[in-house]
């Protein structure tokens, strides 16, 4: 079936195409190029008025594995709220912070989002977390596999191995979790609590192994560069949610010596400790270091008031947070030989200093940092906020004016503590494009994605003009995906797209086979076999799709 698209604003950066009017034709699951014989065309729909961009791409999500289920089985409360807030779903699920995994699906497919991606995989947990995104509906989905507590890397880096073998088991995490990358989270910090420390800093040792963070990173990142991945190190650094860790994360944007890094959530790690209450920006100081090296990425982690869930991998932060539960209630764990995990349930207020603060901490950066190819839209959902306020926070990106409205509402101290009043840049359409489909697609390596050339899937997300861009990205006129309409006016109207799970491969010296193998007999609970997450699993009689990315060892 040829459909086209006739006459919408395109904004498609990948193709520099910027506000021009012109047509998209989808054939099949493929957008392709204007046929000579127009006459052949299926169906026409008018987009006047329209603006049309790629499906969304969401780089940083939590949608999937054991933290983001606790989460929903530990607030019941905001499964009831969302429906008596929504009323009756005409499709399963329900939940704000927390959604179900059907509900997230057909909230991202509602918003004009058809990719979105998992970043913190635990390996001993892959196959829970790929059967929840396989359970969320419409969307691509991938995954980030996290390395740096397990136990059999710290126990490489003690041994002083030749960083060969170190990139041999990446390669072999890869392979064997589905993951399409590696996330780090506080590394060697989330094992240090183990052994009881309750911090950890970029050249502190592990007591238990003898290793500082910035080994763990300089190993991990060298690694993922030899094998010739995409997508660099995805890091969680240390010292999270830290007064005065902008130090911290500007040694470690230093410290990986022009290897290429992405840094995530960093409205996070983004704190000074000036003022009277020492909690202050540090947000120039980040995006000036950002804006002069072209080997680092990031994405912001933007906190919005109001109720979430804080879920991660980060237990020793997450600890230390948990005084702060809202509500009361909160699980922290310790995983074997492999990390942690911490959820907290937080409510972020606009009259609280600290949160104010942050809030503007997170918008700073998004309007220091200058390459909207380097930073992409995030609020960590749930951790910052859920993905839904997506829309609000295009606005405020957009929107000066709106955007001083809403600074003359918070905490009057943060407020003034802030340089968000003399910031006037707003973003362009071009830009939003950029950061929410083109920016993060290419990050990623998904060349067919974020864009709308010919040969690009057939995702495509179209919006109403409207001043009130809140209002006019919160509800597509229509979304398509894989050539399917699935959205009309905002609501979905065909759920019956199959995502497609994304992952990378690089070659291994299957030498490191044996090395697990014993390592899982002496100190696992299971075999290294029932670890590994078979395509079979993935595919599921039909029912999934598998996309290869497959990349070149350098040495």
């Amino acid at each position: 079936m040829l459909t086209r698209l006739r006459g919408g604003r395109v904004y498609d950066p990948a193709n520099g195409i910027d506000g021009q009017c012109r047509d998209i034709f989808l054939q099949d699951v493929h957008i392709v190029e204007h046929p000579e014989n127009i006459g052949e065309v299926d169906e026409t729909i008018d987009l006047d008025g329209c603006v049309v961009m790629a499906g969304g791409v969401d780089i940083h999500t939590h949608i999937g594995g054991g933290k983001v289920n606790i989460s929903r089985m530990l607030l019941p409360e905001d499964h009831q709220r969302d429906l008596i807030a929504r009323g009756r779903h005409p499709r399963m699920g329900c939940g704000h912070a927390a959604p179900s995994t059907l509900t997230a699906g057909y909230r991202y497919a509602e918003m004009g989002y058809t990719a979105c991606f998992e970043p913190a995989m635990l390996p001993a947990n892959a196959r829970q977390a790929h059967m929840e995104m396989a359970d969320t509906p419409i969307v691509d989905k991938g995954a980030y596999a996290l390395l740096g507590n397990d136990d059999f890397l710290l126990r490489l880096l003690t041994k002083k191995v030749d960083q060969a073998l170190i990139t041999d088991y990446i390669a072999w995490t890869l392979k064997a979790t589905q993951a399409l990358a590696i996330k780090v989270v506080n590394p060697g910090g989330v094992n240090a609590f183990k052994f009881n420390q309750r911090k950890l800093d970029l050249d502190e040792q592990n007591e238990g192994y003898g290793v500082t963070p910035r080994q763990i990173l300089k190993a991990l990142a060298g690694g993922i560069q030899e094998l010739g991945l995409t997508h660099p190190l995805h890091i969680h650094g240390c010292n999270l949610g830290v007064p005065g860790n902008m130090h911290t994360t500007l040694a470690t944007m230093a410290a990986l010596e022009g290897v290429p890094a992405h840094f995530t959530h960093t409205q996070f790690h983004s704190y000074g400790t000036e003022g009277d209450h020492q909690f202050s920006s540090g947000a120039a100081a980040i995006a000036e270091l950002v804006n002069a090296n072209a080997n680092i990425s990031m994405d912001v982690g933007q906190v919005m008031f109001g109720q979430t869930v804080t879920e991660s991998g980060d237990s020793m932060r997450q600890f230390a947070g948990s005084v702060f539960a809202n509500p009361n209630k909160w699980v922290a764990m310790d995983i074997e030989c492999d990390s942690g995990c911490g959820i907290v349930p937080f409510r972020y207020r606009d009259k609280s200093f600290v949160h104010a603060l942050q809030w503007a901490i997170g918008l700073e950066l998004f309007l220091l940092v200058e390459d909207p190819w380097r930073i992409f839209l995030t609020t960590d959902h749930p951790n910052g906020a859920p993905f839904t306020s997506y829309p609000h926070l295009i606005r405020l990106l957009m929107d000066r004016s709106f955007r001083n409205d809403m600074l003359a509402t918070i905490n009057k101290e943060a407020a003034a503590a802030s340089h968000l009043a003399a910031l006037e840049r707003e973003y362009s359409l071009y830009e939003i494009a950029i950061m929410t489909r083109a920016g993060p697609a290419r990050s990623l390596g998904l060349k067919n994605k974020g864009h709308l050339g010919p040969g690009a899937d057939a995702d495509v997300a179209i919006y109403r003009e409207h001043a009130n861009r809140e209002r006019m990205f919160a509800t597509p006129a229509y979304v398509f995906k894989g050539g399917q309409l699935i959205v009309r006016q905002g609501k979905v109207c065909d759920d019956s797209p199959i995502g497609t799970t994304h992952v990378v491969r690089a070659d291994f010296d299957m030498g490191i086979e044996g090395k697990l193998d014993q390592y899982f007999d002496r100190y696992m609970t299971m075999k290294k076999d029932r670890m590994i997450v078979g395509d079979d699993e993935i595919r599921d009689e039909g029912r999934g799709r598998i996309a290869v990315q497959r990349v070149r060892r350098k040495s």
